[in-house]
């Protein structure tokens, strides 16, 4: 015979089974949502950066290409902080040449870029005798005032690991009105299709032979094609600067768009050393 209180006892048991089994279903419900979730957000996610990489760094008066840099994002809820300073006074250039500069530096010397930033100073030694189109064009361009007070418009933290500058439009698609014939595209540096962390290169449409004045400085080891002209290396402040920028992140979550660190060029200076 079973008392009233071994029967309650029994009753409550099967309760709590009861409400154990709800709960593991519904557990097990949710983690197939999520996984179908993380499924097709790992799709968009790959086909974004499949397209990305196929035509990355690309620049100079390209109206699609324009279309694609400005097209709105999401920002995320808790943005971080900007770890650089305000720019320093002073307005963008609206300048433009029909042709590229005349060749005016000595090939057989050493010349430097420093890039002046808010977040700090980014010195590059050019590769002047493998790209002297490029290292000429951006001792002309520097000279003009072009680079000052211009943004770095978009910074790639997945796949590849890049800060982009030097369009005066802040777009993606600004450029000086001329195009610089590709160089240097051999360098040995350039091991297995990667653009090891240090190399600062042209950016370009996708076509051969179409740099302008966009540049990107590659932040950590990134796989891409010998396509882009390599013309100079950072040094190691500039790489601090640089993982400074990296860490703060870009403003749609998804590793590629506009940096969330102010990041505006002082000024531009190429020097003979």
């Amino acid at each position: 015979m079973v008392s009233q209180e071994q029967r309650r006892r029994q009753l409550a048991r099967e309760k709590f089974l009861r409400q154990q089994q709800r709960r593991t279903e519904s557990r097990r419900k949710a983690r197939l949502r999520n996984s179908v979730i993380a499924s097709v957000l790992g799709v968009v996610v790959i086909g974004s950066v499949a397209l990305y990489t196929t035509g990355v760094l690309k620049d100079d008066d390209k109206k699609t290409n324009a279309a694609a840099e400005t097209t709105p994002s999401p920002t995320p809820a808790e943005k971080p902080a900007d770890p650089c300073k305000k720019a320093a006074a002073g307005s963008v250039k609206k300048l433009s040449w029909k042709k590229e500069p005349a060749m005016k530096i000595d090939t057989s010397a050493k010349y430097t870029l420093k890039l002046a930033t808010t977040c700090g100073d980014i010195g590059i030694a050019l590769k002047t005798a493998a790209a002297p189109h490029t290292v000429n064009s951006f001792d002309f361009l520097a000279g003009e005032g072009y680079f000052d007070h211009t943004k770095c418009h978009r910074l790639t933290t997945q796949q590849i690991y890049v800060l982009q500058c030097g369009d005066p439009q802040g777009t993606g698609t600004g450029g000086p009105g001329y195009t610089l014939p590709d160089e240097n595209l051999k360098d040995k540096s350039l091991q297995k299709n990667t653009y090891p962390a240090g190399t600062v290169a042209m950016a370009n449409t996708g076509q051969a032979h179409t740099g302008g004045s966009q540049f990107f400085l590659v932040f950590k080891d990134s796989p891409l094609p010998p396509s882009y002209t390599p013309f100079g290396t950072i040094d190691a402040a500039g790489m601090k600067v640089l993982d400074k920028i990296a860490k703060a992140g870009e403003n749609t979550g998804r590793g590629d768009g506009a940096p969330n660190a102010t990041v505006v060029i002082d000024k531009a200076t190429v020097a003979k050393s």
